[in-house]
Order: structure tokens, then C-alpha cells, then sequence
């Protein structure tokens, strides 16, 4: 099982919208929506980019912008993070089933460590954050590196995502995909089976989706 972090397990979207508006009000601007939907699963790097953009402040250093969000959310992230509806139960029923875990995500280390303390660090065999893998989402890399350290072949594998940009990275790298749409409304993508939350979404809905993507490989 390869889990997306930010907007599919914990509700932590509503955290990064206050950073973001800060920092672009701290640059005298306010970001838009457009951009701020834009910014939903992307990696830091093109986050800021897409912020600076949007304020139409391009020459901005993104090094600059992203180590003050980074600052700021981690203070976000120690108020709490909400579980999304059902995820709790699904992590707990994957893990008393003995289902290899992965947690994929494009926060960085120092974030997840923190998101760590509500998801719990023994619910997951492997970790892969947004600054440990060379290409972010929506590029394969993150989740094909999950796999490859749980030592299970990407296509037994499934992943759940809430974002575009997950669902193109979970979905570009083979494994069956289970989008679950929380802040930015999905489009409907061949070989990608959708629900409105993981609210009773159960182990036999996951062994369908990984039977599923077998019987298409085989």
C-alpha cells in the first residue's frame, strides 16, 4: 500500500492555504485560487514558482520564499492534523492485515517527521519525502522508489491520492490508483477508480483494485 500524505490521510491542505496567503501577503499580494490549485501536490520548488508568478514577483529567490513556508508550516503542524474521513480506519485495517506501508509524499522530511506523531511512525515501513527523491510528482519517481524500498513489484501495488498531480505520479509509475478527490475536483482517467472519501473503504476494495491491475499487466 503506497499512501499520499497531505489532503488523503490528514486534512493539512487547510494549513498550507494560511502559509501560502501569508506569504503572499507578506509580499503585498493575495494568491489566487487558480494558483492556489495549481500549487496541490507539487514539490516546493514549483510551488514557489507558481506563487511568485501568480503575484507577479518572478525574479523572487524560491530558496528564500520556500524556507519561510517551511518555518511557518512546521509551526502549523504542531497545533494537530485531522484525519481525512475513513483514512484512519483504512491505515489501521491495511496495517492488522500485515500489508507492506509506504508513505508518498512531496512534503519534505522535516514536515512528515512532525505529521509523523498524529499518523504514526509504526503504521509505515517505508517513508519517502518530497526532498529525498531527484524527480517530485507528478513524475513516477516518488512512488516507484516506495516500492523498489518495500521490495514489492510497483504493479502488486496500490496508491491512494487526492491531487492531479499525485494521481499522475501514482498513475505514470504503475500502480493500481485509488483517487480520492479532496481539494481540487478530479477528471475521470482510464485504469484510475474514484470515490467522493475512503469512508468504508475496506481491504476487499484494495485486493479488487490490485487484482484489477494485474489481470491488465498479465
Amino acid at each position: 500500500m503506497l499512501f499520499d500524505m497531505d489532503g488523503t490521510l490528514v486534512d493539512s491542505e487547510k494549513l498550507w492555504d494560511v502559509a501560502l496567503q501569508e506569504l503572499a501577503h507578506e509580499y503585498g499580494g493575495e494568491l489566487s485560487v487558480d494558483a492556489r490549485q495549481a500549487i496541490i501536490g507539487t514539490a516546493m520548488a514549483e510551488s514557489m514558482r507558481i506563487l511568485h508568478d501568480d503575484l507577479g514577483q518572478p525574479e523572487r529567490d524560491p530558496e528564500i520564499s520556500a524556507a519561510w513556508i517551511n518555518a511557518r508550516i512546521l509551526e502549523l503542524f504542531r497545533t494537530g492534523l485531522p484525519w481525512q474521513p475513513g483514512a484512519f480506519e483504512l491505515l489501521r485495517a491495511v496495517r492488522a492485515a500485515g500489508i507492506p506501508t509506504a508513505l508518498v509524499t512531496s512534503s519534505p522530511r522535516a514536515l512528515v517527521e512532525i505529521a509523523l506523531d498524529t499518523l504514526g511512525r509504526d503504521n509505515f515501513d517505508v517513508v519517502v519525502a518530497g526532498d529525498e527523491v531527484v524527480a517530485a510528482k507528478p513524475h513516477p519517481e516518488p512512488y516507484l522508489t516506495a516500492a523498489r524500498r518495500l521490495g514489492v513489484p510497483i504493479e502488486r501495488c496500490v496508491a491512494i491520492e487526492d491531487s492531479p498531480t499525485g494521481v499522475a505520479s501514482a498513475h505514470a509509475s504503475g500502480a493500481a490508483v485509488l483517487a480520492v478527490p479532496a481539494e481540487v475536483p478530479l477528471p475521470p482517467i482510464e485504469g484510475v477508480h474514484q470515490v467522493e472519501s475512503l469512508t468504508g473503504v475496506g481491504l476487499e476494495v484494495l485486493a479488487a483494485l490490485a487484482a484489477d491491475r494485474a489481470g491488465a499487466t498479465g
